[in-house]
Parts: C-alpha cells; structure tokens; sequence
C-alpha cells in the first residue's frame, strides 16, 4: 500500500491560553475575553491552572464566563493548581459536564486535526535533567516525569490524522521557560515530554506554568512549541488579549493499493 499526505483546503484556528487562575482572574476579565475568542477561533486550548487553588467552586465561576465561547469545542488539562485543594475529581467532573473535555493522555480528532493532552511534570531539561537515582523519593519524582511523557507517547499514537497538536501544562523544552530565575526552571518542565513530540511530528505544541518564560521555542526536530501563560502573553504583548491563535491546516491521509 501507498500513503499520500494530501494537503486539506480548509484551515482550523486554534485559541490557546493556560494560567486563567480563576477566581484570581475575575470573570470582567475572563468573559470579554472569551467573546473575543469565539468571534476569532475554532477550537478553544486551556493549558491547565484553569482555577486558583483547585476548589470546586473556583471551577464553577469558570464555568460561568466559558458560557461566552457560545458552544466552540473546549479541550483542556490540569495544571499543578488545579491539584492543590484535592479535589480533582470534582473539578474535573463540574468542567467534563459543562462542555470542556479534560485530556489526561486521551487523544481526540476534532475536523481533521488532532489533539492530544497531559498535564506533564518537572525534572529539568537535557543533560541536567533529575535522574532516578538516589533516595526513593527522587526516584518517585522522576518516575512521575517519565509516567506523563508515556502517557503523551501513548495519546500520540492513537491517532491517525497528521496534524497533531499537544496540550501541556508544563514546558518540553528550556527555551519557553528561559527568563525565569535559574533556581527554578528544573521544576517549568521536563525534557521527557520533548521526545514524543520529536518521533510523532506534532504540528505544534502548547504549555504555560512558566510565567516569566519565553513565548516561544523549537524542540530539537524543530516542532514549534508555544508558552501561552495569560501572565506572560500580557506583559510581552500588552497590546493584544492574551491569548496565541494559531492557524493548522487540515491535511488528510489517503491510501492506495
């Protein structure tokens, strides 16, 4: 059999932001915000921090201000915030039911293009990477790191669509969290992540939780990687809501005997 990578006609705009912090960001900000979105965008990213300390309550008056996306497809992942009280199953619950679909290495195809989601997790970047060795608990750290970079591997594989996007809460890669202060960048992200997006040719790759990071980045195939921290976007781009749209084609897979 032939495979023949056939370029779509249409284009699917994608709106991406991560560290709403709600209620910390209020719904004056949150909803005008969200009707910009749905008057510019086809599918809706929320990169995790959805809510301030992972309360239900937080989750719902999140809710109440994503009413003005006006039915656009909202996928989503958790962010450490959102872990923070424990009730994740309740969160993730009031947010599934009300229209946002949380991705925790799930994949889904939405029009042609697709989406994978995990939340990731810290460990640092390249040869200074934690490594598992040592105290049981520095192993349980790395181990968690490498669990979430298998669940993306996983979610990539499942689908069958070249344009594959990837919804992350922490960085792949050091560039995007460049700026932050050096004590911390080892817990912004993990280079774990970095590789999935290399062997299964993702089309771009969004994160936040770096505040004080860098907009943008390449992995080391060049994948595009985007920090859309709502913190971030609006002090490098004061001018603009705070939000990265971003364009992906709609390409389609045929195959010949």
């Amino acid at each position: 059999m032939t495979r023949t990578i056939v370029q779509g006609s249409g284009m699917k705009r994608v709106a991406a932001l991560a560290d709403l912090h709600c209620p910390r960001t209020g719904e004056d900000v949150l909803r005008p915000l969200f009707t910009h979105i749905a008057a510019h965008a086809d599918i809706v990213l929320l990169c995790g921090d959805l809510t301030d300390y992972g309360k239900p309550e937080e989750a719902a008056l999140l809710v109440r201000s994503l009413s003005a996306l006006g039915g656009l497809p909202v996928l989503a992942v958790l962010g450490n915030h959102d872990y923070e009280c424990g009730a994740v199953e309740e969160v993730t619950h009031l947010l599934s039911s009300n229209g946002v679909r949380i991705l925790d290495g799930t994949s889904v195809e939405i029009d042609g293009v697709g989406f994978v989601g995990v939340k990731g997790f810290a460990g640092g970047f390249g040869e200074r990477a934690l490594q598992p060795w040592g105290e049981a608990v520095l192993k349980q750290f790395v181990r968690e790191g490498v669990e979430e970079a298998l669940k993306l591997e996983s979610g990539l594989a499942q689908l069958r669509v070249p344009t594959r996007i990837v919804l992350l809460h922490y960085s792949p890669i050091a560039a995007t969290v460049e700026g932050e202060p050096l004590e911390i960048i080892p817990f912004l992200g993990s280079s774990r992540l970095e590789e999935p997006l290399n062997r299964y040719r993702v089309t771009a790759a969004f994160h936040g939780h770096a505040h004080h990071g860098s907009p943008e980045g390449l992995t080391g195939d060049g994948v595009p990687v985007y920090n859309v921290a709502m913190p971030l976007l609006r002090r490098r781009f004061p001018d603009r809501p705070p939000v990265r749209f971003l364009d992906v084609p709609i390409v389609h897979e045929m195959v010949t005997p």
